[in-house]
């Protein structure tokens, strides 16, 4: 199909950047090897979300649930900073600070203050941001302000006669859309979000949820898409049965890897994510649910929160 003219290069949308091995060497959703080296910690300032997907419900907060959208307690940034401090002298591996929810990172105004301020109090942590990607044009010179040098975008769609099936309604600057028009919009700001943040030296991963019926058969596709728009890595998640997709039989472990090795023929592809929680902290791969091709059921808790002085920050609410 014929893309959106907002999202063509002009010249290449490969990152021009020499630093970007260092960038993800490091980061345990980037990199096999780092995934079960170092930590992640990431903080739930960002409750309010501006779209509707069909496989999302965030009504419930289990803490035995380990899923993108939940969180034990939404927090403040200086709780976040509290919390941060806290967690790395327990945990020096933490390497990333990341903010992928409970929302959407980007409409929530906390999630910029948070950057900023965990910017200068933890200068040697590398600030990743999470997010659908709807106000990324808008906002591309604000999260590049405040540090942001990995980015992750959900991208579940380039085709709207796929999309429309995935979204129930998105809003954007005042405005709710729903349909067709409501992914459209969605899309165009996705891809030119992506374009812009690659020319700006950001690594890029693709966030992409396999839903049988709907997109398995077009993420080969999107692959192709990000990957020319400057895309660093795929991750392939496969789907939880949940809201208006809860009768959708999730796809087994043989799918999810074959739609993986298809997709690897296009760009390179995260095979160990663990679809963690907005609150998440800790080694992913020493938390006993991640691994190669692997999509678990096992909640993922990281046995340092166990530990008393993250423990009482909990009991007071001032830590995930």
């Amino acid at each position: 199909m014929e893309y959106p003219k907002a999202v063509e290069c002009k010249g290449s949308c490969i990152p021009q950047t020499e630093d970007m091995a260092a960038k993800v060497t490091e980061h345990p959703c980037y990199s096999k090897d780092a995934h079960f080296k170092f930590g992640r910690i990431h903080v739930p300032v960002a409750p309010r979300c501006n779209i509707q997907c069909n496989y999302c419900t965030r009504k419930f907060a289990c803490p035995n649930e380990n899923r993108p959208g939940v969180t034990t307690k939404v927090i403040s940034p200086d709780q976040a900073v509290t919390t941060i401090r806290e967690a790395i002298e327990k945990e020096p591996r933490l390497k990333i600070l990341g903010v992928a929810g409970p929302g959407d990172a980007l409409d929530n105004p906390a999630t910029l203050e948070t950057f900023a301020k965990a910017g200068e109090a933890f200068p040697f942590l590398t600030r990743c941001l999470s997010t659908n990607g709807l106000l990324l044009p808008d906002m591309i010179e604000d999260i590049d302000r405040v540090g942001i040098t990995t980015l992750t975008i959900t991208i579940n769609a380039v085709d709207p006669d796929v999309g429309e099936k995935i979204y129930s309604h998105v809003r954007y600057r005042g405005k709710t859309y729903r349909g067709r028009e409501a992914f459209e919009i969605l899309n165009r700001n996705q891809l030119e979000g992506l374009r812009q943040a690659a020319m700006r030296g950001m690594v890029v991963k693709v966030n992409s949820v396999l839903i049988p019926g709907i997109n398995d058969h077009h993420l080969v596709e999107v692959a192709r898409v990000v990957k020319a728009l400057g895309a660093y890595i795929l991750n392939v998640i496969p789907m939880i049965p949940l809201a208006k997709f809860e009768h959708i039989t999730p796809p087994s472990d043989d799918e999810v890897n074959r739609i993986r090795d298809e997709c690897a023929a296009v760009i390179q592809q995260f095979r160990n994510c663990m679809r963690c929680r907005a609150d998440a902290i800790g080694i992913p791969g020493e938390e006993g649910c991640g691994g190669e091709a692997e999509s678990s059921d096992k909640v993922c808790t990281p046995k340092f929160l166990q530990e008393k002085p993250i423990a009482r920050l909990q009991a007071k609410g001032e830590t995930v």
